[in-house]
């Protein structure tokens, strides 16, 4: 301003000079709301978004507390000894007969140990418990001595 005082000392300088610093005074004053709008939009969203965050924590601690609320209890024994020397193993689920044999007692299958399961890339597995090999078509094979055991399809 000072600087400017050196004019002409008629009105429109006076008048020109006034304009530029009211416009530059309104440019700072909407900056700043600009600003402090921008700065309130930033406190919302982090406002919000512990809100959420803490609304989710709430929702998983009320359903770690009602799993533990509940707990199931299998009332049979681990093992069931039938009279003709079958075996039930409750906890897995696996029927073992006299022979060995075992079968899942959910689906029915006869039960391999996966464990005892290479898978090859044809869709083929080895058994290398029983030592068959089963190939994609279903057919298996003793792999001791080679001979076609069974065609499944």
């Amino acid at each position: 301003m000072l600087a400017n005082a050196g004019g002409d000392g008629s009105v429109d300088s006076f008048l020109n000079q006034s304009s530029t610093i009211s416009n530059q005074l309104a440019l700072i004053s909407q900056n700043n709301v600009g600003s402090t709008g921008s700065f309130i939009a930033q406190i919302a969203a982090q406002t919000s978004q512990e809100r959420n965050d803490k609304k989710a924590q709430e929702a998983i601690d009320a359903l770690t507390a009602s799993q533990q609320a509940v707990q199931p209890k299998n009332v049979l024994d681990p093992t069931i000894f039938l009279p003709n020397g079958t075996t039930i193993d409750t906890s897995s689920n696996i029927m073992t007969m006299p022979d060995g044999t075992q079968y899942d007692t959910t689906t029915g299958a006869k039960y391999v140990d996966p464990a005892s399961i290479i898978q090859l890339a044809n869709g083929a597995y080895l058994d290398t418990k029983n030592n068959i090999l089963t190939l994609a078509d279903g057919t298996k094979i003793d792999t001791v001595t080679g001979l076609k055991i069974s065609t499944e399809a």
